[in-house]
Parts: structure tokens; sequence; C-alpha cells
């Protein structure tokens, strides 16, 4: 089944033929390796249980699409009970195509919602021409989603954001935050009154866009706003790219960093008592190795050896 992205109908998919069976061979593979992924993130942070209302963020993008459409298809197997609402925040941005989402997700026969609130006129009179404008269109976009959770009888709040989006965010703190910060799979909302989750935490973005093509969604372009190039998110996106294209398993390995943090050899006193430290006369694999060298393996051939300049 397919839905047509013209008119929002579900139609039969094409009989397979020929190269095709390879083709439905690879995309049940993808959906298999989304759903496990989706669903280990949820079972791994507990992200929706017994009796929640999930309120599904859907913005047009291939992300939140996904998104949609792989809960949908968990939901259906699940253990538990949960419901599902899609929302969708029309910012009356000239040229927003506002039929395309209501069209899908009624053919989809998913309970939505559509919030209408021109921010992009606030956002317009309030930041200078050629400036960025993402910061305060996040910022009041956020808001009003939080008041249409609370409408909506919501539980949960579940976001779009993917691997990719992760690693994105948590160079761009390092970068030019001087933090080490990530975007995490959950977390309760700045205001204390909602909790937020990431469904895809696990997920690349370039599995979601393989998705998005085979499931044809009906793509509504992010760039109505008139939204700037080379952005600072942007320029970390390709870097990362690169990085994957030189050095295949780099992401992966950075992702996994993300969930393996060791505080005693990272240096915020907030997070690990270094001013109350004494010795403990106990051996320990977690003590410092300042006069050894260190091993990492790159690949399954050969490991590199990365020698400290203080040994």
């Amino acid at each position: 089944m397919v839905i047509d992205p013209a008119t929002g109908v579900i139609e039969a998919a094409p009989v397979a033929s020929g190269n095709s069976v390879r083709i439905e061979r690879e995309t049940h593979k993808l959906e298999k390796r989304l759903c496990r992924l989706v669903g280990q993130a949820i079972i791994d942070y507990n992200m929706i249980g017994e009796g929640d209302r999930v309120m599904v963020c859907v913005s047009g993008g291939k992300d939140s699409y996904a998104m949609l459409d792989i809960l949908l298809k968990l939901r259906a197997r699940a253990p538990v009970n949960f419901e599902l609402i899609a929302v969708n925040l029309d910012q009356k941005q000239p040229g927003y195509p506002e039929d395309v989402l209501p069209r899908y997700l009624r053919a989809l026969g998913v309970p939505f919602h559509i919030e209408n609130q021109d921010t992009y006129s606030i956002v317009k009179r309030v930041i200078p021409q050629g400036k960025t404008m993402c910061s305060l269109c996040s910022r009041l976009r956020r808001g009003i989603l939080y008041r249409v959770a609370d409408e909506q009888g919501a539980t949960k709040i579940a976001l779009g954001h993917h691997r990719d989006d992760i690693l994105q965010t948590f160079f761009l703190n390092m970068f030019f935050g001087g933090k080490l910060k990530g975007m995490p799979a959950k977390l309760v909302s700045d205001d204390g009154r909602h909790i937020v989750i990431r469904p895809l935490a696990l997920v690349a973005e370039r599995d979601l866009a393989r998705w998005a093509a085979h499931r044809q969604f009906p793509i509504i372009p992010c760039t109505l706003c008139g939204s700037q190039t080379n952005l600072q998110r942007k320029q970390v996106g390709q870097m990362l790219r690169d990085w994957e294209k030189q050095h295949p398993g780099r992401i992966e390995s950075m992702f996994t960093a993300l969930q393996n943090v060791v505080p005693s050899h990272l240096m915020d006193g907030t997070r690990y008592d270094f001013a109350g430290l004494t010795p403990s006369g106990v051996a320990s694999p977690d003590g410092d190795l300042a006069f050894d060298t260190e091993e990492f393996a790159t690949s399954a051939m050969a490991p590199v050896q990365v020698v400290r300049l203080d040994a």
C-alpha cells in the first residue's frame, strides 16, 4: 500500500517483477531495522507506557512522517495500549500547502489536529533582514506545542530528531557553546510540565531518507520561510557526512560514546569530585593511565597507537 502524494489517496502498490523483488527484500529489511531501533529506544528509555497519549509532532518533513509511520506499526503489536495523535503547526509561511497534511492524515486514518498560528509574521517583524530566524521560530513553536499538548491531553510529546541530529547538536554545543551537551532521547520539557521523547534517537538519517522515498510521503519543503543557507548546523552536518565517507563507522563510534560517558576522565568538577580525591590503595581499571600508550581499534585489522605527550 502507498499513499499518492498528490491526492493523499491510498493505492495498491505495483506488482513486483524482476529486479523489484530484490528492492522489496531490501525494503523489508529496512522496515524491520527501523521498527527494531525505534522499539529499542522506546524500551531503553521507557518512552511510552500503558495508557499514554502521545502527541506526534508532524512538520511535513521526512523524519516526522517516518516517526508517525513507524509508531503506528509498533502500536499495532505493542504489549501496552497507547494512543497517537498527530499535530501540525501551520505557521502561515507564504506558499505553505495547508491541504497536504490534513489530506494525508485523513487518508491514513489517524487522529490529528492542525494548529494555525501566524508565527511567520512575528519572526519577520522581529528578526532583521538576513539574520537567522530559526532560533526565535523554534522558541515560538515550542511554546505553542506545549499548550496544544495540554489541550489535547497528551502525556508525551514525540519529536522526530534522529541519531544524526543528536550528534550535530553535540558538536554544535562543543564548537560554539563550550559544552559537552547533546539532544537526549527523553527529557522533561523546559517548562517542567511535559515529557519530550525522540523515538528516532537510534535511527540514521540515511535510513529515514530511504524509507521516505519508499513510502512516497508528501514532503513539504522546509525552505518556505526563506531560511538561510550555511547555518552552523548545516556546516556541522556536512562535516559529519565527510567524516563518515572518509572513515566508515566513525558516526556509530561517536554516537556510542554519547552513551558511555566517564565523568572521572573529563574535567567537570560539578560531575566528579576532583577536589576531594584521595588515594584508595585499591587498584582500579578506571584509574589514570598517564604513563601508558592507549590503543584505539579503528578496524578489525590493526589498532592505532596514540602516545601521550606527558608520558
